[in-house]
């Protein structure tokens, strides 16, 4: 999927890449592209299952936390149709610091952010114990 390709539906998504594209460097927005393309196809198709950002490659090791960021907010507009959409830094003591994506509303809220880090603790807990029991049972621990 090249940049257009980009359904001209005036979708959110689409609005967010044109002010993107506007104030990136040129091989930046490429990158962008390239990470998100997979993921913004298989929305456009409806294909289930899981999809990753593209991070493969002689790129991957080099991309930029504010790309990468910037990739994680274009799939947030792309599935919430949000503009408000803000990726904060949360603080859990199982996992260390975690970013996260979330509308505007919730990333100003210490108390919404303090559920979410209390959910990803609670869940790392309970991968951690799944993980053990495998592990026991001589199953597979990578999943």
């Amino acid at each position: 999927m090249s940049e257009s390709e980009f359904s001209p539906e005036g979708r959110p998504v689409d609005l967010y890449l044109d002010l993107l594209r506007a104030r990136m460097a040129p091989a930046d927005y490429a990158l962008l592209l390239r990470m998100v393309e997979p993921v913004l196809e298989a929305m456009e198709e409806q294909r289930a299952g899981t999809i990753e950002l593209s991070l493969e490659g002689p790129d991957g090791a080099s991309v930029s936390q504010e790309i990468r960021d910037e990739a994680s907010l274009v799939v947030a507009v792309a599935v919430t149709g949000r503009l408000d959409n803000q990726i904060v830094e949360i603080e859990t003591e199982e996992t260390g610091p975690i970013r996260v994506v979330t509308d505007s509303g919730t990333a100003a809220d210490p108390a919404r952010c303090r559920e979410i880090a209390d959910f990803i603790g609670e869940r790392h807990r309970q991968d951690e114990e799944l993980r053990g029991i495998a592990e026991v049972s001589g199953l597979p621990t990578d999943v």
